[in-house]
């Protein structure tokens, strides 16, 4: 196929690919980026009893009845639970509890009063108002009941999940394996950051974009580095990873020119090309192709277009691949600060910064070369072909990222 439009190429992207079977059981904090294998579910309330939310003492409010600042009540200190003791006995009228954030209700006691509220007497206190029952008190479960799902099968596992977990007294999680990628870019201009740069020669920025891209999205990342601008050097290297890895992501060599060569890499790996040229700028002419059970992709060697095709396109197949039950980006309709001087004949995504107020900034820096204006935008306009220049004020549909 060639010429398809961004959401077909990710059809056809997933249709192509099969989450990963392998699970493996890991600690908690090895959890974090890794794709639930299952279902978990909260084995008991949490808290798993009344607690106090404040420090403070604790009783029966109606010991307090009539209570009033002329008029105070008078109860007896017969104890003191921090958080982690526990008071084991019944509080009559009259007594109470002095309790710290935490603490467990004791049995006879149904409200909290603050420390400062109350004025302290050797062991007694004067209460100078009524209390209600169940003020300033945290039932069991308020937080979690018994049986409430803590994640999901197929949701990506973060710090608050761990947390979540952690408070059910789960010390590991199962996950699926991680998605095996190795990342390369071709081009005999490239060198590797550290040697001298030369004339003609640039940086190889594009592989520790997507590596670092990998890594930050929990792959398992296999950098290959820098592949020859020779056809068959090239398909060699890549059909020596066909059974090691999920995915072969490479930048460059997909346009026209003389050594665009992944034209010519594909067949000699006995691939089959799934599609060329994606109807959006930056990175319209990637690549994708199947080898077994191996998926390739080859993006622009253009710095943004990589980034862009990566995130809008490779990204939903490396989720799929994860087995992550959301694979695309969510998006949201909002209003432009900056003007876009430009008209778009065809369908362009250009990069952006959600502000504080909800507005979407655009930087100075559009070229599909340039990747430092990039850099701080955590969004993507998405501007439908025909448009002609926005002004400040519009309204777009973002991608977030």
């Amino acid at each position: 196929m060639q010429d398809i439009e961004l959401e077909q190429a990710v059809e056809v992207l997933l249709a192509h690919t099969t989450p990963v079977a392998e699970t493996e059981r890991v600690p908690l904090l090895d959890a974090v980026g890794r794709v639930a294998a299952e279902d978990v579910r909260a084995g008991f309330d949490n808290p798993p009893f009344d607690r106090s939310p404040l420090d403070g003492y604790t009783f029966a409010a109606a010991s307090t009845r009539g209570a009033s600042a002329e008029n105070p009540v008078t109860l007896r200190v017969v104890g003191e639970e921090c958080a982690g003791d526990f008071f084991d006995g019944v509080v009559g009228a009259g007594e109470c509890v002095r309790i710290m954030t935490g603490g467990a209700i004791p049995k006879g006691c149904d409200c909290v009063v603050r420390q400062e509220d109350v004025r302290e007497d050797g062991e007694q206190i004067h209460v100078p108002f009524t209390s209600e029952p169940y003020e300033n008190y945290c039932y069991a479960g308020e937080d979690i009941k018994k049986g409430t799902v803590l994640i999901r099968q197929g949701q990506c596992i973060r710090a608050a999940h761990l947390a979540v977990l952690a408070s059910e007294g789960y010390g590991d999680v199962l996950v699926r394996r991680r998605v095996r990628v190795a990342v390369a870019s071709t081009g005999d201009e490239l060198l590797q950051p550290g040697q001298s740069l030369r004339p003609g020669k640039i940086y190889n920025s594009n592989l520790y974009l997507l590596a670092g891209r990998l890594k930050e999205l929990g792959a398992e990342v296999t950098v290959v580095g820098s592949v020859p601008d020779d056809v068959e050097r090239a398909a060699s290297v890549i059909a020596s990873y066909a059974d090691k890895v999920d995915v072969f992501l490479t930048s460059g060599g997909v346009s026209v020119g003389k050594k665009d060569i992944m034209h010519g890499v594909v067949p000699a790996l006995g691939a089959e090309r799934l599609f060329w040229r994606v109807c959006m700028k930056p990175g319209a002419p990637a690549i994708a192709y199947t080898r077994g059970k191996m998926l390739g992709i080859a993006l622009s060697g253009n710095p943004f277009a990589a980034y862009a095709t990566f995130e809008l396109m490779a990204r939903a197949a490396l989720a799929h691949l994860a087995g992550e039950t959301e694979v695309t980006r969510p998006r949201r309709r909002a209003v432009l600060a900056d003007a876009f001087p430009k008209a778009c004949p065809g369908r362009r995504f250009l990069r952006a910064r959600i502000e504080a107020d909800g507005r979407v900034s655009l930087p100075d820096q559009h070229e599909s070369g340039s990747l430092f204006s990039a850099a701080g935008c955590d969004a993507f306009v998405d501007v439908p072909a025909g448009t002609k220049p926005l002004a400040a004020g519009t309204e777009v549909e973002v991608v977030i990222l």
